[in-house]
């Protein structure tokens, strides 16, 4: 089943790992929504830099550090994602509590990772 996936934190650089899960997002079928701090593209999907027409989001898969973090909750709550990946290095306990607080399942994982063993 495809899941619409919003990736904070997308790059142009393919050594990136937000980068590298674009790539395996859409070889495995999945919808995939980048957003950035500056413009680019990356595996045929224009980045966004803000938080306009994005809508039905499944997944956030999170690529920044905590923090740059505030930046992104209220817009991330106000889309109402089932689930926010936190990828290592962006894991924050704060940001968890407030989600769940929200019924948003929260996830410390590597979305490349899930996606390989088939548990995305």
């Amino acid at each position: 089943m495809s899941k619409k996936t919003l990736i904070i934190g997308a790059s142009e650089k393919t050594e990136r790992y937000a980068n590298k899960a674009i790539k395996m997002l859409i070889e495995e079928g999945h919808s995939v929504v980048a957003l950035s701090k500056k413009p680019g593209a990356a595996h045929g999907i224009e980045f966004k830099t803000k938080f306009v027409n994005i809508a039905n989001i499944d997944t956030v898969s999170m690529y920044i550090s905590p923090e740059h973090q505030p930046n992104v909750i209220e817009d991330i709550i106000a889309l109402n994602p089932k689930r926010v990946i936190f990828n290592p290095g962006t894991e924050n306990i704060e940001f968890s509590n407030v989600l769940r607080s929200k019924d948003i399942v929260v996830e410390n994982a590597c979305t490349l990772v899930l996606l390989r063993i088939g548990a995305f």
